[in-house]
């Protein structure tokens, strides 16, 4: 969802967060789960570029991009 929101390419997030992009691929089919390492990097890249993750609130987890500083 978050890589939906940014309308980003597998390729535009691996190259962002410096991963390859089977990786990113392969987590998002849930072929592999991910190390701790990867995850931290592409949710610190997903932040970087402005989504923020919504935690449970019962209506299920979820992003959105953070408003625009005026």
């Amino acid at each position: 969802m978050a890589r939906a929101a940014l309308n980003w390419t597998v390729r535009d997030l691996a190259e962002a967060a410096g991963v390859h992009r089977n990786t990113i691929s392969n987590i998002e089919v849930g072929r592999y789960g991910g190390d701790p390492r990867t995850l931290r990097l592409i949710e610190a890249t997903f932040k970087a570029a402005g989504v923020e993750f919504i935690d449970e609130n019962g209506g299920g987890a979820g992003v959105r991009l953070r408003k625009p500083s005026k």
